[in-house]
């Protein structure tokens, strides 16, 4: 199975404190990176992780409040200065198309690589990217102003060859890939064997969602229903609940609730507000809804099984 793993980069919320960064995450999958937000800071945790920057092609920027793209003009020039050749991708609400160039003009005009900005909707759930491992799609989320989550869904893989089965039949290598794909082998002396008795089942394909800035949405359950891994918000304790609805933010036990109903495998929690001096008071009560949570943390890395 190839690796599906989760980067936490930033898990903190709007005002800076000295235990954790602005939201960032890297979503890897099949040998490719992409990033999730890009708050002030997040190249730096790209070195604290030891993650190549020429393996990022693709920046998914989920709303237009600094702690979520602050750090984005910052990386994009590091990546000039370190000779970077390959287009950058940036998928970010519409608003920002304007504003977004004229930066690029003023602070980034000696890059050798193309920027290339993709404007999203965040008002609709739809496929924003697609390539042959994956599509990313949006999640309309309830915040101050636009705002979405994504969604990462991996492609079916094609079924495992047996290899005891190959050996007795003396299937040529060259043939692997016709068998994967279903085409049935015949022997030399006209026997047709079965294409599905020389494989084993393929893979289940794997999922993740990252839920950024939102005020509790029970509607958000339907469009997560058995996704593998599910991050959501919890920037307030139950106690802080009416300061959650003031600002556009969910608790952790509203958190826990979406990912109950809409039974996902694993919830990690985070952009945490700075008023708790540890964040044990929002995994315990998120814990109590739905037992299977975990704390992001910088530098912390989650495997999506």
């Amino acid at each position: 199975m190839d690796p599906f793993k989760i980067y936490v980069l930033g898990c903190g919320s709007a005002l800076p404190t000295m235990r954790h960064n602005p939201s960032s995450q890297i979503v890897e999958l099949r040998g490719k990176q992409f990033m999730i937000d890009c708050g002030e800071g997040t190249q730096l945790q790209l070195r604290r992780s030891r993650i190549r920057f020429t393996k990022l092609g693709h920046v998914f920027i989920s709303h237009l409040h600094g702690d979520h793209c602050f750090g984005l003009l910052g990386m994009i020039s590091s990546f000039g200065m370190l000779g970077r050749t390959a287009p950058l991708h940036v998928f970010a609400p519409g608003d920002y198309s304007e504003l977004f160039a004229k930066e690029l003009e003023f602070f980034c005009n000696r890059i050798e690589y193309d920027v290339v900005f993709h404007p999203i909707d965040t008002s609709v759930s739809c496929v924003i990217f697609e390539d042959r491992s994956m599509t990313v799609s949006t999640i309309p989320l309830n915040h101050k102003i636009p705002c979405c989550g994504f969604l990462f869904n991996e492609k079916p893989s094609l079924p495992h060859i047996r290899r005891d089965m190959i050996d007795m039949y003396g299937i040529p290598i060259s043939q692997i890939n016709n068998i994967k794909n279903g085409i049935d082998w015949t022997t030399p002396d006209g026997e047709v064997i079965p294409a599905s008795r020389l494989t084993t089942a393929a893979d289940a394909p794997r999922s993740y969602a990252y839920c950024s800035d939102t005020r509790y949405k029970p509607e958000l359950a339907e469009m997560l229903k058995g996704v593998n891994t599910l991050y959501h918000e919890a920037t307030y304790a139950d106690i802080d609940q009416l300061r959650a609805e003031k600002y556009f933010h969910s608790t952790a036990s509203e958190a826990a609730t979406i990912a109950k109903t809409a039974g996902v495998g694993q919830l990690i929690i985070g952009h945490y507000s700075q008023r708790y001096n540890n964040e044990e008071i929002l995994l315990s009560e998120a814990k109590k809804v739905f037992p299977n949570t975990v704390l992001a943390t910088e530098n912390a890395q989650f495997n999506i099984f």
